[in-house]
């Protein structure tokens, strides 16, 4: 992957095919080869004509990382993709985000609205606006020496999947420590360019898409279908949906 320093943070992103180009943001404790490599999603956006951008946020995968949670928090990560596109001379895309990631997008499109043409929030919807709780668990459960320690199901699986993805499990503690900004309703009735929210229909983490896509104007629902947390981001239902909501906006 390629480095660039945003505001004295590494950060590493790759670049793939071309046409209109499109930002993937991946979520916690996850990368960009995890999150839309070893899925498929950069082979099938690639493949739909676009210009895929993928990033690894800070703190995980092959970017800086960083122990102090003050370090962390979505608008500043927001920011970095910013510096991304900044980087590239792109000056507006479509943006992806999952979970972590889609708050990171909403951000993004909320600072910046002329840089984002589109953008999908996914794995990420009722809770975006209500808040996701369970943080300290989570970090705790990433600072034990051994998984075996952690018994709650929803830290165990975020530890698990932290050891499977390779990841730095200090530096995941810290993020996950940081101020999760909520975002409000009324900064979300603000977004004004086409909006897709994409949610497993057993997932509890994201929780309901209608809440999130009820106050932003003109936005659609993808349900997928079966799918929880992890399960979701691979989908072809959810693949396709996407495709064809970035062939609708252009």
């Amino acid at each position: 992957m390629a480095m660039f320093d945003s505001n004295g943070v590494a950060i590493a992103y790759e670049s793939y095919g071309d046409g209109p180009p499109i930002l993937l943001i991946h979520g916690f404790a996850s990368n960009a080869a995890v999150n839309w490599l070893d899925t498929g999603w950069v082979d099938v956006l690639t493949g739909a004509g676009r210009r895929v951008i993928t990033i690894d946020n800070r703190g995980h995968g092959r970017s800086q990382k960083l122990y102090d949670p003050a370090d962390y928090g979505a608008p500043e990560m927001a920011e970095d993709a910013r510096r991304l596109l900044d980087h590239l001379d792109i000056a507006s895309c479509a943006v992806m985000g999952y979970s972590m990631g889609a708050r990171i997008a909403a951000f993004l499109t909320l600072a910046h609205p002329h840089r984002i043409t589109c953008a999908i929030f996914a794995g990420l919807a009722e809770n975006m606006i209500r808040g996701v709780g369970g943080g300290d668990e989570v970090a705790r459960a990433l600072e034990v020496p051994d998984a075996g320690a952690v018994s709650a199901p929803g830290p165990r699986a975020f530890r698990l999947f932290a050891e499977v993805t390779g990841s730095d499990l200090r530096a995941l503690a810290a993020c996950m420590r940081s101020s999760r900004q909520k975002i409000t309703a009324g900064q979300l009735a603000t977004i004004r360019v086409p909006v897709l929210v994409a949610v497993g229909t057993r997932d509890d983490i994201a929780g309901r898409p209608e809440p999130l896509a009820d106050v932003i104007p003109g936005a659609e629902i993808l349900d997928i279908p079966g799918r929880d947390h992890m399960r979701a981001v691979g989908d072809q239902v959810y693949k396709r949906g996407v495709v064809a909501f970035l062939a609708r906006c252009g």
